[in-house]
């Protein structure tokens, strides 16, 4: 039996329909799928040096597809991985009303790895705390990452890995632009509000879309949130759909913003913290980055989000 035909067996559903089908075309698919996820998250590892040697990562586990896929990438990438790390999946049960807690560990245990659950009824404080009605994920987003930071130290890890991805940071960039009046997303690496912890996301590449499908494809043990995962009032949930109907118009525009925050112009934006606007001064010598803000240049970036990662690297003129 090939590689290709054990990772079908992980999935039989998708299997049999894909029978009914196409098989061929259906194996390929994933392949293609399952490439383009492992070298996107490796090279946003690489990148920005997210891990290194002697690392012992703990990947934060919501029951998301996104945590999910995540944890299961970086199984994978550990396997060939020339630099040895340790993984740990540890997660926050919140104590939601109906929320599965045998679900995760059983799932844990069958893929073999070392798991940590810790309860904490944050879920009551939330609830008692929030007024009817009003947005809920600022405190339980506080709380949670307290807590996150915390058993990170108990635990040894030396990596926190979150689940956030391409289509998150640039949700939250426009967030920030829209209803707080700053140019600020997610990075994909930071030190902690603590200062004690290297919070990393190794999806930064990755498409929401694709992880859908590998979530769809892998079958998952979903757990949908029921805190605020019910809130489509959300600001965030609004933007995203917005950028999701944009994206199907538009296509590429998501990598194109995610281009745009790695390369950052300050002489070009309005912060006079970033650029010595008051002190500057003629020299007569012409300036290649000058005043080309309303110069037609066609757009360099690719739709592709393997081409949009050789544009972050500054090799734009590379084929996949």
């Amino acid at each position: 039996m090939n590689a290709l035909t054990d990772v079908l067996s992980d999935a039989p559903a998708v299997a049999e329909a894909a029978a009914r089908t196409d098989p061929r075309k259906a194996a390929f698919e994933v392949n293609k799928l399952s490439k383009r996820l492992h070298r996107q998250v490796g090279q946003a590892l690489r990148d920005y040096n997210m891990i290194e040697a002697g690392d012992r990562v703990m990947v934060c586990l919501s029951g998301g597809k996104d945590s999910h896929a995540l944890l299961d990438i970086l199984i994978s990438l550990r396997e060939r991985s020339p630099v040895p790390f340790d993984l740990v999946a540890v997660n926050l049960d919140q104590k939601q009303p109906g929320f599965p807690e045998h679900v995760l560990p059983e799932y844990l245990a069958r893929r073999g790895v070392p798991f940590h659950i810790e309860a904490r009824d944050t879920y009551s404080v939330v609830k008692k705390l929030v007024p009817e009605g009003a947005t809920m994920c600022s405190l339980c987003s506080r709380l949670r990452r307290g807590i996150l930071y915390r058993v990170a130290g108990e635990l040894g890890a030396t990596r926190i890995a979150l689940g956030h991805h391409r289509d998150d940071m640039v949700v939250t960039l426009l967030i920030n632009m829209f209803f707080g009046g700053r140019l600020k997303s997610m990075p994909p690496k930071l030190v902690s509000d603590d200062g004690r912890n290297i919070v990393i996301r190794p999806l930064a590449y990755v498409a929401e879309t694709d992880l859908e499908r590998w979530a769809e494809y892998r079958r998952f043990p979903i757990i949908p949130c029921t805190l605020c995962g019910s809130q489509n009032d959300l600001q965030r949930v609004q933007v995203r759909q917005m950028l999701r109907d944009w994206e199907r118009q538009y296509p590429g525009r998501s990598d194109n913003m995610l281009h745009a925050m790695a390369h950052v112009t300050p002489s070009h934006l309005l912060d006079r913290k970033l650029y010595p606007f008051a002190a500057l001064q003629t020299t007569g010598v012409a300036d290649a980055g000058g005043d080309q803000a309303f110069d037609d240049e066609p757009c360099a970036v690719s739709t592709s989000p393997e081409r949009m990662v050789l544009h972050l690297q500054g090799h734009p003129n590379q084929e996949d």
